[in-house]
């Protein structure tokens, strides 16, 4: 399976790890680290040699109660960063649900959208569709950043997220954009609950059969905290597990913190022909 982007055509056949940039002041794991352009490109660099195969960039955060950020304010951050990290030859993705975000990052040469909201803010899902070959990561969330963990619930959390994906896929390509352009995200810990997220990656094969691939985002997740009750900056060996775990069963991608020990990892897997 490809993934078709901007510039690239991502051979999927190995999980592929897709390295974090948040160039915020208040990310629930990194905030403040990498606020400066000087830092932030510093550590698309790291990532990269790190092996990296995607970069992510983000400017605004969707940490559990997060304020809303400015329109000026998000270009401010992410834009001078996306014009380093494109020059770093790997795949460059723009994490923002705002229209006019993504317009620039596209007009710039960005990759890929990555939209918490699936394109479902006014205009998005047409800027998307104007960039021939752009691809999107469609993620499902109940709710808004600023309320989405007060009390999730769902009859089925498997199956209406699966609902969920399966009516934006088929929204986008009725805007015209393909198939091959997308990848899901099921959302874990954006309105769930520790039980919802482990009850998605228990039966994650269920959203496999949507035939997109799935990119999964478990890195530092308060439910690995809740399960090990260690605090954020020491969740290194339960994101591990959990991104082996999502890969084992069927994820394409994973969208990490640690990218050298997700690579390393994923080495040891590919070694002892567990992705076969």
């Amino acid at each position: 399976m490809f993934w078709q982007t901007t510039r690239f055509c991502i051979d999927l056949a190995q999980p592929r790890v897709m390295g974090i940039i948040n160039v915020t002041p208040d990310s629930f794991s990194d905030g403040g680290q990498h606020a400066s352009t000087r830092a932030a490109l510093a550590h698309c660099e790291r990532l990269v040699a790190e092996g990296a195969d995607i970069l992510d960039i983000g400017g605004e955060s969707s940490r559990p109660g997060a304020p809303p950020v400015s329109l000026d304010d998000e270009l401010a951050r992410v834009l001078p960063v996306l014009d380093g990290a494109l020059t770093l030859g790997v795949p460059v993705s723009v994490d923002t649900v705002k229209p006019e975000v993504m317009r620039a990052a596209l007009e710039r040469g960005a990759d890929i959208v990555n939209d918490i909201h699936a394109l479902q803010a006014p205009g998005a899902l047409e800027v998307v569709a104007r960039h021939a070959q752009a691809a999107v990561c469609l993620m499902h969330m109940r709710g808004e950043p600023a309320t989405m963990q007060e009390r999730p619930f769902y009859s089925d959390v498997v199956a209406e997220v699966d609902a969920f994906l399966r009516g934006r896929l088929d929204a986008l390509v009725a805007g015209g954009i393909a198939a091959e352009r997308v990848v899901l995200d099921p959302g874990i810990g954006f309105g769930k609950s520790v039980e919802h997220n482990l009850e998605l990656l228990r039966r994650q094969a269920e959203l496999l059969a949507i035939g997109r691939p799935l990119l999964l985002g478990w890195s530092r997740k308060s439910t690995l905290g809740a399960v090990t009750g260690r605090a954020v900056g020491e969740r290194g060996a339960a994101s591990l597990a959990a991104a082996l775990a999502a890969v084992q069963r069927g994820a394409q991608l994973v969208r990490v913190h640690d990218v050298a020990a997700t690579v390393d990892a994923l080495k040891v897997w590919r070694a002892a022909g567990l992705g076969e």
